[in-house]
């Protein structure tokens, strides 16, 4: 198996294993919410996006916003990992006044470049971010993971709508199309298809993949980097709850927390 795949499938399952320790002890939810992301976050922390831990506010630097910040027990761990704050602070997760609460907070903890947590507003903020490096010369480039749900946020179409029109190759979406969201399947609540089409109509560079599967997560991002003069959204097929059997593709996970026993059953299916 190739180095950088084994590698990242590596800290994949210690980010996992952090982020359901985590929400056993502070008794958090958007559990399976978290885990669908982890491969994405995974990657991005520590192949793709260009970062200095030691210098989080170093001018030359991509941005990271994660507007599905629910789905926040994750990027957690992986900023943990990547040395933007040491592990024990996980240990405060949603305590008061802790750097880790229930949605990403700017100025909390080094490394969270946006706060996050009302949906739609990510990807405005991202593309005006991009604009701005644009407009400056700059080529620091700026990545917004939403989620599917989020979708349904008029918000979101309206920065869809003008990231297109403004040709912005320096942005990219990704979307975490688990098909749940916080009251039913995404097709039932509110479908998305065409999925595709609908980006492409607005200029959008569109990547779909397995988000789940490294290579792939790596060869999308290695096209939206040669991708000119548009936008590129990578619509990232994935699990929610991914990585814990009995978390996979469930509504329930959303919202539920770990009792002793399930925090056992998942963590062993993580060794």
């Amino acid at each position: 198996m190739d180095k950088t795949i084994l590698n990242l499938q590596n800290k994949a399952r210690d980010i996992r294993k952090s982020l359901l320790t985590m929400a056993y002890k502070a008794r958090a939810g958007h559990i399976g919410s978290s885990l669908s992301t982890v491969d994405i976050i995974t990657a991005l922390y520590f192949e793709i996006l260009n970062l200095n831990s030691k210098k989080p506010n170093w001018d030359k630097r991509d941005i990271f916003i994660l507007s599905k910040g629910h789905g926040c027990l994750g990027y957690y761990a992986a900023l943990v990992l990547k040395g933007y704050f040491p592990q024990k602070v996980l240990a405060d997760l949603f305590k008061d006044n802790t750097m880790v609460s229930a949605h990403p907070t700017l100025g909390t903890a080094k490394g969270i470049e946006y706060s996050t947590g009302s949906l739609g507003h990510g990807l405005s903020v991202g593309g005006g971010m991009a604009y701005g490096f644009r407009c400056a010369k700059k080529n620091n480039r700026v990545v917004v993971m939403l989620s599917d749900g989020e979708c349904d946020e008029g918000s979101t179409w309206e920065a869809i709508m003008s990231a297109g029109h403004l040709g912005l190759d320096n942005l990219v979406a990704v979307v975490d199309y688990n098909k749940n969201q916080a009251f039913g399947r995404t097709a039932q609540v509110m479908d998305l298809e065409p999925f595709e089409d609908k980006w492409r109509a607005f200029g959008w560079n569109v990547v779909i993949i397995d988000g789940h599967n490294f290579a792939e997560i790596l060869g999308a991002f290695a096209a939206a980097a040669a991708a000119k003069n548009q936008p590129t959204v990578i619509i990232a097929n994935t699990i929610k709850g991914k990585g814990v059997d009995f978390m996979e593709d469930t509504i329930e996970w959303h919202y539920l927390n770990l009792d002793e026993e399930k925090y056992n059953r998942a963590m062993k299916q993580l060794k």
